[in-house]
């Protein structure tokens, strides 16, 4: 363990110390507000830095009470797709075996998802039982799109095997997440779209959770389809703006985004406030209880992290009822620490039950009807 003096908090003159490994927009906030900067190891108030300076030197540092880092120490639990899956599974296969079956149904939310090479004979079995259901695989480690494909046929995961020099036996293999893919997805000028809502932990024992209201949706470029010689479009499929960007015909001015504001605006208009409010406080409880499924492997405060949480959803029976009334905000768990969920208050007015028929914002290219 590194032995140094404490570090004392910032001086009288209200100067905060921050250490940043990228030059970017958090970088430019921080000088923007009069922070000083350092590019000492232990001598800051606040670090954003990657994972990989993390990894090197939290293990032989010590942390004052007010140093603030933005990256829990075991961040891949949660933030990895094939941890993220195991956890989910896990928190609830115990709930179920405690017989709280009621609490076990709020971890429904996600679709059959397997493990590969590690779980292939278990995915084969159940993709006999499912003949012509099409399915997605996506790399564990990678972003914005890299190396997501769909199929529909075992053969096509053979010749994905072959490719990557696949072996159930071989260490060496890429991991992947399969899952079922979401064949019905609520669609907006008969585009894909997925939502992008920034959570922002600041503990996790108890759970401590800011949910920014002003998050966006993010759209596929071409309309949406799942015919079989289809099926390798990622224009078609993907919402990734990384990917759209490269679309022959893509209009820069329009982009592939909408504020989330928009979003709900179109949804009241389509389907109602209390339903679109249902929707919201439904996402809400997701990401509340897919925080709770890595409570107990993360480590403990003084630490925040910002999580980009990307959702689609099936779409809803048409026509869709109204709901009664909106729901209350979610109960804390009978099984885990209490969740507080402090939403953001942006300075744009958000949807609420004083709109009546409001007007449907710009849509992305087709316009919706």
């Amino acid at each position: 363990m590194r032995r140094r003096e404490p570090v004392p908090p910032p001086g009288s003159n209200g100067q905060v110390r921050f250490r940043c490994t990228f030059h970017n927009t958090i970088y430019d906030v921080f000088r923007a507000r009069g922070w000083q900067e350092t590019d000492s190891d232990v001598d800051w108030d606040v670090a954003w830095i990657d994972t990989g300076w993390l990894r090197e030197n939290f293990d032989t540092m010590h942390l004052a009470e007010h140093q603030r880092l933005n990256h829990f120490r075991n961040h891949y639990e949660l933030t990895r797709k094939d941890n993220l899956i195991k956890n989910l599974k896990r928190t609830q296969r115990q709930l179920q075996r405690e017989g709280k079956e009621e609490e076990a149904r709020k971890y429904d939310f996600f679709p059959g998802t397997y493990v590969l090479p590690a779980d292939y004979g278990l995915f084969v079995e159940e993709f006999k039982h499912h003949a012509g259901a099409i399915w997605i695989m996506k790399p564990i480690g990678k972003a914005q799109g890299k190396g997501i494909f769909l199929f529909n046929k075992l053969s096509q995961i053979t010749d994905w095997k072959k490719d990557h020099r696949w072996k159930s036996d071989n260490p060496q293999a890429e991991t992947y997440v399969v899952q079922r893919y979401v064949e019905n997805p609520l669609l907006v000028g008969g585009k894909k779209f997925d939502l992008r809502i920034y959570v922002l932990v600041t503990s996790y024992s108890p759970l401590v959770v800011y949910l920014y209201r002003s998050g966006f949706a993010r759209f596929s470029g071409s309309r949406y389809n799942v015919h079989a010689k289809n099926l390798g479009d990622t224009y078609v499929h993907l919402t990734n703006a990384a990917i759209q960007k490269t679309a022959p015909g893509y209009d820069a001015g329009a982009g592939c985004k909408w504020p989330l504001r928009n979003l709900k605006l179109y949804l009241i208009g389509k389907f109602g406030v209390a339903a679109t409010d249902k929707l919201f406080v439904e996402i809400q409880e997701l990401c509340i209880h897919t925080l709770l499924s890595v409570q107990k492997v993360r480590s403990p405060s003084p630490f925040y992290r910002v999580y980009a949480a990307s959702h689609s959803r099936p779409a809803p029976p048409c026509p869709t009822p109204p709901c009664p009334t909106t729901p209350a905000p979610p109960p804390h768990s009978t099984h885990h620490d209490p969740a507080l969920l402090i939403l953001l208050q942006p300075t744009t007015t958000q949807p609420s039950s004083s709109y009546s028929s409001p007007p449907r914002p710009s849509p992305p290219h087709p316009d919706p009807s």
